[in-house]
């Protein structure tokens, strides 16, 4: 019996060798993750957690091939992660890489030449909203198929496979940039579905809760905040992104369930500083895609709904600095692991996964076989930029706003897009006046800056400071309007010329005589920006008395505007020395705030100190509604500016329990935009917030919320429409007539809509500053409408604080019925209520967090009115 097996146990040895020959081969020492989950991909929701750890264990499995970077940390905590995959040879190099697609790019001048037969960097970004998870689990089998040496059927049946793509490509996978959002998605539908999927569309794992997983965790949409960053995993990928500069970036969404699948080429309106190169690209990778679709008989549509206008899109953002930037959709919002589409099929998630994965090696696939090209437009896309930059200006002169933080954020706003700027220096210079439109000659005064637009980053600044916006077609998928002069509130030329500008300083601001506290009766901060409510945040939660002045005044020769806070010993005695000396400078340095002292509480203009003309600031106790009768991406702006930027307490209320909430518990309560049915609607709970705010509270409404106060007996009103002449027409002239304006054709009906629309223009607002709740602003303030509610001029019990008039119209689509409507109207205002006060938003101040003018109007609301 052992001569019998010895042969056998020769071929069972034989067998095994060439078994391990063939495994290591096809690179199967990488674990699939079927093989590392415990379940096949598409047969169940994947966490956060365990795509990480995927990820991190192929990263521990093939160190050869793939190199794995956590670039930053979620809100909640979770890590965000960067994979570079790439052949052994070029992993080893992968820094030398990186540099030189920098220097490509302009970006980085150390004398180097730079070498366009580099690898390529094609960048893929998995699950920006988290309720549309199925491109995460794409990619983990993409992460597989490229690192484990391409053994699937669809990758074999490709050109060459990873084995070649990678000899000349980087890929960099980004597994999820959402992680807070899809785990409140995935979380939440593993916890209520059955034993097996239910299809039918009104199961309730199809109908997710308030606020939905597509957004972070302030309830951000961060597919709209690429260029803004306003968000902590926004502003840690950009930071990658613009250290790497890819030259192809696929963003993977997904859309409502009974849609095709869509990907590039994208829609009209195309920005015009898009290269014809970037756009002949994308025809070619759609063809390549369509290539594969049409070999499984799937669906999709091209060159419909999803423009490349707005600058702040996963697909815009990197095509306006050098990229072809990509948006692939699968339908799937909602459809959880199966739901019955219109159509009569089941769409399954691993159908979703898979179409995904498929486009995402065919992007890959593609963009090797013309690396070559790839890498010289890309080049050349950044040379034209420094040597050749279009656009009507030169330069662009940026005014000081003296004492305020708007120059200063704006600042921020430029360092995060790596957007070149300096000094300008002492001279006399003739611009276009932003405000005006007009030519303007002026002197350049200290603190100005001059952003030269012949940089590497030329096309981004641009397209950011671009006065008016060039639209090819009316109908588009986002706002029309963001010049950044006007977000940020700053006055700005556009030049005909470059400056020789000088490097910029420290900016370091010091605190005036705070080594002289026995001396001094108190210190004034003036009200200028975001910087002055936070430093009051800071003193109110540390039991600093606060004051306000009202009206202007005059001490030590120094002259001190509305809004200037106080900080006098009086009543404030409790502190201690070692306040004085010490805790107030760490505030006024941590806030960026510039105080002054006073020697006197006599003033030698305007109201002394003790006069009731100074006002005591009284810690507001300030709550909102959240919730299903909300929008949970307004909500969050106004919870991001609490916590995130004023680090001031708000309680947030579910506007479905308020029966329950006794309103004396607060002073302050903020209804962002939203359908209050249960609120306003409701006799018992509108009666008891009007007694509420009779008896001294304050009601801050915004947007939508203002046209419900406006329809109910607040005192406020709707502007009424009328024909724009101001005439009645005699009826009899048109008896008998005709009216063929009401033949209308089907195909038009998109464009004839578009004559009520305001997709995201900017208009400019006229203010009396003299109210406290346009403390800090010029006369005037430049607002984002996105649609057409004004409201009539309180004529007596309120007050008309921002108002629209004619011809105030300045930039992006506005149509032509709109522009006659937005006219005449209160956008801002603030009514007496007995002892308390609404205070209306028409518009959003604080749209996206990025629109920074506004979001002094929330701190005077809820700081300053009233008080």
């Amino acid at each position: 019996m052992s001569n019998l097996l010895l042969p056998i146990k020769k071929i069972l040895l034989s067998f095994s060798f060439l078994f391990a020959v063939i495994i290591s081969g096809r690179g199967q020492e990488v674990p699939s993750p079927q093989h590392f989950l415990g379940y096949a991909l598409g047969s169940r929701f994947t966490t956060h957690d365990r795509i990480v750890a995927y990820f991190r264990e192929v990263a521990r499995e093939a160190p050869d091939r793939m190199l794995l970077k956590e670039y930053g940390r979620t809100y909640e905590g979770r890590p965000l992660l960067l994979a570079y995959i790439a052949s052994p040879e070029n992993l080893k190099r992968l820094e030398a890489i990186r540099l030189n697609n920098l220097r490509l790019a302009g970006v980085l001048r150390d004398g180097v030449a730079e070498d366009e037969s580099g690898p390529v960097i094609v960048w893929l970004s998995y699950n920006v909203h988290g309720n549309e998870p199925a491109s995460s689990e794409a990619a983990m089998k993409t992460l597989f198929e490229l690192v484990g040496g391409g053994t699937g059927d669809e990758v074999r049946a490709m050109g060459g496979g990873p084995a070649v793509w990678l000899k000349n490509t980087v890929v960099v996978i980004d597994p999820c940039i959402n992680p807070d959002g899809r785990d409140r998605y995935v979380n939440w539908y593993n916890g209520v579905v059955g034993m097996q999927p239910n299809p039918n569309p009104q199961a309730r794992e199809h109908r997710e809760p308030w606020p939905h997983g597509r957004v972070n965790h302030y309830n951000f949409d961060l597919n709209r905040d690429w260029a803004w960053q306003t968000q902590v995993e926004t502003q840690a990928r950009l930071s990658q992104f613009n250290d790497w500069l890819p030259q192809v970036h696929v963003d993977y969404h997904e859309q409502g369930y009974n849609a095709p699948y869509y990907f590039a080429p994208a829609a009209e309106p195309y920005h015009e500083v898009i290269t014809p190169w970037q756009r002949e690209f994308q025809i070619m990778i759609g063809k390549n895609n369509a290539k594969y679709f049409d070999r499984h008989g799937w669906l999709f549509f091209t060159k419909q709904e999803f423009d490349l206008f707005y600058p702040s899109y996963g697909d815009t953002y990197p095509t306006y600095n050098g990229a072809v930037g990509m948006t692939y959709e699968q339908g799937g919002i909602g459809a959880g692991l199966a739901v019955l589409t219109n159509d009569g099929d089941t769409l399954r998630l691993a159908d979703r996964l898979e179409h995904h994965y498929i486009t995402g090696l065919s992007t890959i696939e593609i963009s090797s076989q013309h690396a070559a090209q790839l890498l010289k437009q890309f080049h050349t896309y950044f040379a034209d930029a420094v040597e050749n930059p279009t656009g009507e200006f030169k330069a662009y002169y940026i005014r000081s706003d003296s004492t305020g933080d708007r120059l200063k954020r704006l600042k921020q706003l430029l360092d995060r897009n790596r957007i070149q700027w300096g000094v300008a220096p002492a001279a006399t210079y003739l611009g276009l006046n932003y405000e005006t439109g007009r030519m303007s000659q002026f002197r350049a005064a200290e603190g100005d800056i001059v952003i030269n637009a012949n940089q590497p980053k030329s096309n981004l600044l641009r397209v950011l400071f671009e006065r008016q916006s060039r639209i090819s077609d009316s109908i588009t998928y986002d706002i029309t309007a963001w010049s950044v002069p006007f977000v940020y509130g700053l006055q700005a030329y556009g030049l005909s010329s470059y400056v020789a500008v000088q490097k910029p300083g420290d900016g370091s601001v010091t605190a005036e005589g705070m080594e002289n506290p026995d001396t001094t009766y108190a210190y004034a901060v003036r009200w200028t920006g975001l910087n002055s409510a936070r430093f009051l945040s800071l003193l109110l939660q540390s039991g600093v008395k606060v004051r306000y002045a009202e009206r202007p005044f005059q001490s030590g020769g120094k002259s001190f505007d509305r809004g200037t806070l106080l900080i006098a010993h009086t009543g404030n005695g409790h502190l201690g020395r070692e306040f004085w000396t010490r805790e107030l400078g760490q505030m006024i340095r941590e806030t960026g705030v510039s105080a002054g002292p006073i020697a006197s509480g006599f003033v030698e203009k305007g109201a002394d100190l003790g006069s009731d003309l100074v006002r005591m600031v009284h810690p507001p106790r300030v709550a909102m509604l959240t919730g299903d009768q909300v929008n949970s991406q307004d909500a969050g702006e106004v919870w991001h500016l609490f916590e995130q930027e004023l680090h001031y307490p708000i309680t947030l209320l579910n506007a479905t329990e308020v029966r329950q909430i006794s309103w004396k518990n607060f002073d302050v309560l903020i209804l962002p935009n939203g359908s209050y049915r249960g609120v306003l609607e409701d006799k018992n709970v509108a009666d008891g917030l009007k007694s509420w705010v009779r008896e001294g509270g304050r009601l801050i409404a915004m947007q939508d919320a203002v046209m419900q106060l406006a329809k109910g007996e607040w005192g406020i009103r709707e502007k009424a429409e009328g024909n724009g002449t101001g005439k009645e027409e005699d009826k009899d002239d048109n008896a008998g007539k005709v009216d063929y304006s009401l033949l209308r054709r089907y195909s038009d009906r998109q464009r004839e809509e578009v004559v009520n629309s305001v997709p995201g223009a900017i208009y400019r607002v006229e203010l009396d500053n003299t109210y406290p709740l346009a403390f800090g602003y010029p006369d005037h303030y430049y607002t984002l409408k996105q649609d057409l509610n004004v409201y009539e001029f309180f004529k007596e019990g309120g007050w008309n604080v921002g108002v629209i008039r004619k011809d105030n119209y300045v930039s992006g689509f506005s149509g032509n019925k709109a522009k006659e409507h937005l006219k005449d109207g209160l956008i801002f205002g603030v009514q007496d209520f007995g002892r308390g006060k609404v205070v209306y938003m028409a518009d959003d101040p604080l749209f996206r967090s990025f629109w920074e003018n506004g979001k002094l109007f929330v701190c005077n609301a809820v700081f300053l009115v009233g008080q």
